[in-house]
């Protein structure tokens, strides 16, 4: 299964559903980077 990355917009229930599922799931605000202004297509990279 992949590892999902959750941005400051995704909605955390939908994070705690997705993890009661089984999903590996890091949110932004887990990782330190929220409030960086961090490009969609750079997130790939951390």
């Amino acid at each position: 299964m992949k590892r999902l990355y959750a941005d400051e917009q995704y909605p955390y229930p939908v994070v705690q559903c997705l993890r009661e599922l089984g999903y590996d799931i890091l949110t932004v605000q887990e990782a330190g980077k929220s409030n960086q202004r961090i490009p969609d297509t750079d997130l790939e990279n951390l």
